[in-house]
């Protein structure tokens, strides 16, 4: 299904990639989008270098998505005060493996990044996750 997305000859900018985002989670089912709450999803061109240090991670290309927070199956009802939970997307390791790829558009990795990510939201496994992707795509 083509998008607006798709028809530029460069990149998205880092306002324009938060756009396709915001478009990607628009376009989930309303069943899924309401059990998100108030998860925030962010744009960033790489993840911070704590975040990668953490992790474990050398090279920031290897990291397009990440979810940080509590997830669903953790929380509580008295969890309150806390970080918001968050999904960052992140745009310069997407484009790379978007050119890399070569076998699919932009937006459909985004939004598939995106429901990864808030998979772990659900305290899904990525092996859950790419489970439920696989029949979706």
């Amino acid at each position: 299904m083509p998008h607006e997305f798709e028809s530029d000859l460069y990149p998205p900018d880092l306002e324009e990639f938060e756009a396709m985002a915001e478009a990607a989670f628009a376009a989930l089912p309303e069943a899924f989008r309401s059990r998100c709450g108030g998860l925030l999803i962010r744009v960033a061109d790489f993840a911070e270098d704590d975040v990668l240090e953490e992790m474990g991670i050398e090279d920031a290309f290897q990291l397009t998505g990440l979810y940080s927070g509590v997830d669903l199956t953790q929380k509580s009802v008295v969890d309150s005060g806390g970080l918001p939970d968050e999904v960052w997307l992140y745009r310069r390791p997407i484009l790379d493996e978007w050119a890399e790829r070569g076998d699919t558009g932009l937006y459909e990795l985004v939004s598939h990044v995106l429901v990864h990510e808030i998979g772990h939201h659900f305290g899904l496994s990525d092996e859950e996750i790419d489970a439920i992707l696989s029949r979706v795509h």
